[in-house]
């Protein structure tokens, strides 16, 4: 080497090498700068992609997307640097977990926005009001039994000052924090090089709950990102060789089982099935599986007592979304209608659409990739490790056939709500291979490093598409039939006024939107019917037709106060194609479900009476005992 050549790294005052200790402290200052000025760029971007979108201009989702990734990627890059610190990876991690939430935050700071947090919202709220857990839920009727995040919430606010909905913010960020964290921390259980757990955390929040559904006002929010730690400690109860630290990480394993299983029921369910597996695969690969076991039946016997003592109607609540799914999903294979179609009548872009359709296929390809690779090292790995890792393939496996349930209208919630699960597998199992793919290569910039990221953006830009609508992720004007939409002036005065002259607690009927406001802004009990309810009927009935016997009594004994009615049901098609519930019978063929004469019959029945006009929302009392009238007749 020419002295010329070598000179740059020799200090000529004292002759001594100052290279090591210079990149000890350039790796953070170029990361934090790097970090912080493309940080703030994604955020104005962000910020741009919603104005934009609220002004009803063109070009929202390019700047939605160019802000996202402008800060993602070289998070990703500082994240799996080979010369990365483990407190860099930490500031990294937890840098990228808050700008990842903050889609979200920018979406609604100030209050609900969709259907499930209006219902976590004022649940919330009462526990402060009324100091009472457990009361049930008129938007949701199985959350009051699940009041983990509620209580955490009302504590929160109730000792600090702030409102619920600030006081959600904090515990809901927090927990994003910890969720990707956790999925790290899970990932080195099994291997020890910490640019492993690294691109771990980075693949699973390419899932296509991470940006949205996962950070908004819902139970699942806070427990997955319980499950994650409970996973990681049940994974150090069992890897641990004393009895002392084996029982300690099983001790800490207990509360937070208990905690998932007091807030969510399908994160509890899933907890124990993802600790089954793992039992499973130690048992054929004779690993240490008396623990595994031993966990999977706490957690099991957590879920069983809490279902049984507390809940148990959550499998009656459950069961017809996957009951129903399969039987359409059977319809379709047999040549029946009833399919959805994807991106029907969207707006999102092509590429999106394009990106969504392709993100299933990349990840069934890494996911062979990482079997392959699995298969190749398990001569040279551990025979937990070998177990584990083989359990997270098999969890991974599970999300491509859930992928077939969105082509179901009853499934299509479920197939999303089990891809934040099921991409856990995902993540830990792939990571392994990137990093092999990365060590392949001899530059710093290769050919290899350039195609994960590219897969990195196909795979953030269609698992987000797939898994959320445009008018969930941007704002816009009103949209009838759209909840994140509903929260219109003339609802919201509507809501309003009845609180302010019957009070709360009011018993009422009405559809989906009218109802979330309703229920949550207006502090009632709204109820939008049901198989076992079928409230809709009373919309659906001809004008001088009979109501139905059966109905009628239900509201009588039931003692329902008022029924509210929302005109545009005879204007417009919803937007999520929905009136009152999933399986409601009520045709769907792009035309208003109702007439203008099924809306206002209520008029001139004579056991209503109009308490409340507007330009589209109606208000009616119920006056079952109004001179004896026949309540089975439309018309006096």
């Amino acid at each position: 080497m020419s002295a010329a050549t070598a000179s740059p790294t020799i200090d000529r005052r004292d002759g001594r090498d100052p290279g090591p200790a210079r990149r000890a402290w350039a790796g953070p200052v170029a990361a934090g700068l790097t970090l912080t000025l493309t940080g703030a760029a994604g955020a104005a971007a962000l910020v741009t992609a919603y104005r934009r979108a609220e002004w009803g201009q063109d070009g929202q989702f390019s700047w939605f997307w160019a802000g996202m990734l402008v800060f993602s990627l070289p998070a990703a890059y500082w994240a799996i640097r080979r010369d990365s610190s483990a407190r860099l990876r930490l500031a990294v991690l937890v840098g990228y977990a808050c700008f990842t939430y903050l889609p979200k935050l920018l979406r609604n700071p100030a209050g609900p926005l969709y259907h499930d947090e209006y219902a976590h919202w004022g649940q919330s709220r009462d526990i402060v009001i009324d100091g009472l857990l457990f009361q049930q839920n008129s938007i949701v009727r199985v959350i009051g039994d699940y009041p983990g995040l509620h209580a955490t919430v009302a504590s929160l606010a109730t000792l600090t000052g702030v409102t619920v909905w600030q006081a959600a913010l904090f515990v809901l960020i927090l927990a994003h924090v910890l969720l990707t964290l956790g999925v790290a921390v899970l990932a080195g259980q099994l291997w020890p090089d910490p640019r492993v757990a690294a691109a771990a955390a980075i693949v699973y929040s390419l899932n296509s709950s991470f940006l949205y559904f996962d950070t908004q006002f819902g139970y699942e929010s806070l427990a997955i990102g319980v499950l994650v730690w409970a996973l990681a400690c049940g994974m150090l109860a069992i890897r641990a060789v004393s009895t002392r630290a084996r029982l300690g990480w099983a001790a800490l394993f207990v509360p937070f089982t208990v905690a998932i299983t007091a807030t969510h029921h399908l994160t509890a369910i899933w907890l124990t099935g993802i600790l089954g597996l793992i039992a499973l695969a130690c048992t054929i690969f004779r690993a240490p599986a008396r623990t595994a076991w031993a966990l999977t039946v706490t957690a099991g016997a957590s879920v069983s007592m809490w279902m049984a003592a507390v809940s148990p109607r959550t499998g009656t609540y459950l069961e017809p979304y996957l009951g129903r799914a399969l039987d359409q999903f059977g319809g379709m294979a047999g040549g029946d209608s009833g399919g959805r179609t994807l991106f029907n009548q969207s707006v999102a872009p092509w590429w999106e659409q394009q990106a969504a359709f392709l993100a299933p296929g990349v990840a069934l390809l890494a996911v062979i990739g990482a079997g392959v690779l699995w298969w190749r090292r398990r001569r040279v790995t551990d025979r937990l490790t070998r177990a584990a890792s083989g359990a997270m393939l098999l969890l991974a496996a599970l999300y491509f056939p859930a992928t077939l349930l969105i082509l179901t209208p009853s499934g299509a919630e479920g197939a999303r709500r089990s891809w934040a699960f099921s991409y856990l597998g995902i993540a830990v199992v792939t990571a392994p291979l990137i990093i092999a793919l990365l060590d392949r290569a001899r530059r710093r910039i290769s050919v290899s490093a350039i195609f994960l990221l590219a897969t990195c953006t196909l795979m953030m830009v269609g698992n987000t598409a797939a898994g959320m609508n445009p008018s969930y992720r941007f704002p816009g004007p009103p949209v009838f039939g759209s909840d994140t939409r509903a929260a219109t002036p003339e609802l919201l005065a509507a809501s309003e006024w009845l609180r302010e002259t019957a009070g709360r607690g009011a018993r009422l009927v009405a559809d989906r939107y009218s109802g979330l406001i309703f229920g949550s802004y207006g502090e009632q009990e709204p109820t939008t019917g049901s198989e076992s309810f079928p409230a809709y009927q009373l919309y659906l009935a001809r004008p001088g037709g009979p109501m139905p016997p059966a109905l009628m009594e239900q509201l009588r004994t039931w003692r329902f106060e008022y029924l509210v009615v929302d005109r545009r049901m005879a204007e417009q098609v919803p937007d999520i194609k929905i009136y009152f519930e999933n399986n409601e019978p009520i045709p769907h063929d792009g035309r208003p479900g109702f007439t203008r004469s099924q809306l206002t019959k209520f008029d001139t029945m004579p056991w209503l009476i109009k308490v409340y006009d507007g330009p589209h929302i109606a208000i009616y009392r119920f006056d079952f005992g109004s001179q004896g009238q026949n309540l089975h007749m439309g018309a006096p």
